[in-house]
């Protein structure tokens, strides 16, 4: 019963995770980190590493959801939505098919082909599908940087497997400091200790190896195959399988702790929402020039994915020198330098951005 309702929620997360770097909107990946730029395209929105309070936010955010995830539904992410956890699972189930004769030799060969897909699709993240897999062995940088993932995928799923879970995983030492007495556990019955048959069934099916029936334990991945091969036994005698999924999950830390990612979510949401799509910084260079006559340097930031063509302008009686006609690309930036002149005595000049419906302008010294 729920290795069947697991198998479903790993495939679903297997497509999602592989097809998510293939989704474009506004003709970029809709979840990728530009490692030459330093942005994060985001689902039709670009973060530049210069948003630092766009960084906290999605940083709040993924705590919170973290947090609120682990102190309900207990370790649902490990049974049901680990990477490590869905491959050793498929790669189990495939082998089976062999025998046990050959078992781990064949999990090993299956787990060649799967680690170097899940390296790829990690590069995906950084780097676009397109231009991955037509720089792979011709590139160095990429190649070098897929076989050294594939390899340490592939060591760490072979000869860690279950027990990176059981004891260096950071986040289930996480868990025993979020856990309370109504987290969803998966916990034997102790009060009918009496009736059950002790043919360890349990035992024999948990990938981590450890015996439910010894009470909870840290290790546990709360994968339900201890209550899938106690059920068929347990329920040929007319009761309910003795390990079982045990907790509260609506209750009043369900809503306050919920209730706060959402806030999170949707103030995340406005932060992203409410930014101009043109930023435009200018600051004074401290050149020495003739007497009226100073340099800027600007930046203009594109955050839409639409061709911006603008026009650098002043409202003021000065003289620009320099590229005058802009074009920003989307989700993109120009670095460029002006030189104003002045015949007059001025403080401060004002320099202008227009184009369609975009006119900004920025106030900065003049000596």
């Amino acid at each position: 019963m729920w290795k069947k309702k697991r198998r479903a929620v790993a495939i679903l997360q297997a497509v999602i995770l592989t097809a998510l770097p293939f989704l474009a909107i506004n003709g970029q990946s809709a979840f990728r980190f530009d490692i030459p730029t330093l942005k994060l395209y985001f689902f039709g929105s670009a973060i530049w590493i210069r948003e630092f309070y766009l960084i906290l936010a999605v940083t709040l955010f993924f705590i919170l959801l973290i947090t609120f995830a682990t102190a309900i539904f207990g370790r649902v992410w490990c049974g049901w939505l680990c990477p490590q956890t869905v491959l050793l699972d498929l790669t189990q189930s495939i082998a089976d098919l062999a025998g046990t004769k050959h078992l781990k030799t064949v999990q090993r060969l299956i787990l060649l082909p799967l680690s170097a897909m899940v390296s790829i699709t990690m590069i995906w993240y950084f780097v676009p599908p397109a231009e991955t897999l037509r720089s792979l062995f011709v590139s160095t940088t990429i190649t070098a940087f897929f076989l050294v993932l594939w390899l340490l995928v592939y060591l760490e799923l072979t000869f860690l497997g279950r027990g990176f879970c059981t004891s260096i995983c950071p986040y289930a030492m996480l868990q025993n400091a979020l856990f309370d007495k109504d987290t969803l556990i998966i916990e034997y019955d102790a009060s009918r200790d009496e009736t059950c048959m002790k043919c360890d069934a349990c035992v024999s099916a948990c990938p981590v190896g450890i015996d439910i029936k010894q009470g909870l334990n840290s290790a546990c991945i709360a994968c339900a195959a201890c209550i899938d091969a106690c059920r068929p036994l347990s329920e040929h005698r007319g009761m309910p399988p003795f390990p079982n999924y045990k907790g509260r999950i609506i209750r009043s830390k369900t809503f306050w702790l919920g209730g706060g990612t959402a806030v999170a979510a949707l103030t995340l949401f406005l932060f992203i929402a409410s930014r101009p799509s043109v930023d435009f910084l200018v600051t004074r260079d401290n050149a020495s020039l003739p007497a009226g006559l100073n340099r800027y340097s600007y930046t203009i930031y594109n955050n839409s994915g639409k061709l911006l063509p603008l026009e650098l302008s002043s409202p003021d009686r000065i003289t620009l020198i320099g590229e005058h006609a802009l074009l920003l690309q989307p989700f993109s930036a120009i670095h460029g330098r002006i030189l104003v002149k002045s015949t007059g005595k001025l403080n401060q000049v004002d320099l202008r951005i227009s184009g369609g419906d975009i006119s900004i302008i920025r106030k900065t010294g003049f000596q």
